[in-house]
């Protein structure tokens, strides 16, 4: 098989726009589109806030929409995964489905991240029905309703009080007897009066046939069980990136596994890798900063590739 001009490692919002760009530039993509094809997308219902779609869309309807126009410009997708990359010498080497070997000329990781959830049997099967690990992605849909969200550090203590602007009552369940969060959004949580924060409780159970109506909760002082009356439900626990194919690669990540990027680019460490979308992204986590990032590791791979004479 000879050398592809631009792999790209993931699909989603990121990887296919990345492989429309690189595609009309006549790079040639190849896409590996990987375990979950699509990404998160594909398990998100309604999705309100992407520019261009002014009645709104479902999540896998709207990355089918951008499969196909991948496709219309000529990206080869393999429904694969990669098992393996070698990004020590060019051209850069990945295993398909840990069988074959192909080689690269650059590559785009797109492989995003994946929310930390409680492992609750009903957050699984109302995902996307009352529940999300996404706030500003969902909050909207619970307009004037009360809701709950499980976590306790900042980015929680953030989601909550976006939730408050919206939301007639959020119940902010901390399992331990303090936040993490830091003084100051701490301080902002407390000086939102429709917040009511329960700390030492878990959550037991989702409540709900086909959408959230409640969730069952313990105060792990008292064993006290006690049922809150809500429409939605948050988590907000934390993200994991989907970094760990790259853990001996020489990629440089931060603390939380995120891979690092050139400021301003989507360029890493590594001269020909680009990242794109949340597998760097750690703060917006949005399918439109994805798409964008995407379109930014095209262009920047393009452009690195005329450096080396690939055109």
């Amino acid at each position: 098989m000879s050398t592809i001009k631009c792999l790209i490692i993931g699909s989603g919002p990121a990887g296919y726009t990345a492989a429309i760009y690189a595609a009309r530039a006549d790079l040639k993509p190849t896409m590996i589109a990987g375990l979950q094809p699509g990404g998160q997308l594909t398990i998100t219902t309604e999705v309100e806030n992407y520019p261009g779609y002014p009645d709104g869309t479902q999540g896998p309807q709207m990355m089918e929409d951008f499969r196909k126009q991948a496709m219309r410009f000529g990206t080869d997708i393999k429904w694969s995964y990669i098992s393996a990359v070698d990004f020590s010498s060019r051209p850069f080497k990945a295993q398909v489905d840990d069988k074959d070997w192909i080689t690269a000329e650059s590559v785009i990781i797109a492989t995003g991240a994946s929310a930390k959830w409680l492992g609750l049997p009903s957050e699984q099967r109302l995902n996307g029905y009352g529940v999300s690990a996404c706030a500003v992605c969902d909050g909207f849909f619970f307009k004037g309703q009360d809701v709950a969200i499980v976590g306790a550090g900042d980015t929680a203590a953030e989601e909550a009080t976006y939730l408050a602007k919206l939301c007639r009552k959020v119940y902010m369940i901390v399992r331990r007897d303090e936040m993490r969060a830091s003084k100051a959004m701490i301080h902002r949580v407390n000086n939102t009066p429709n917040i009511e924060v329960l700390f030492n409780t878990e959550t037991q159970e989702i409540i709900g046939d086909k959408t959230v109506e409640g969730a069952l909760v313990k105060n792990n002082k008292t064993g006290l069980s006690t049922t809150l009356s809500v429409t939605g439900f948050f988590v907000a626990i934390g993200h994991q990136p989907n970094t760990a194919l790259f853990a001996h690669t020489g990629l440089n990540m931060d603390e939380n596994g995120y891979l690092i990027t050139q400021p301003g680019t989507t360029k890493t460490n590594i001269e020909g890798v680009f990242a794109a979308g949340d597998v760097q992204d750690h703060i917006y986590r949005q399918a439109v900063t994805a798409a964008g990032s995407g379109c930014m590791a095209a262009i920047d791979a393009e452009r690195w590739l005329a450096t080396q004479g690939i055109h």
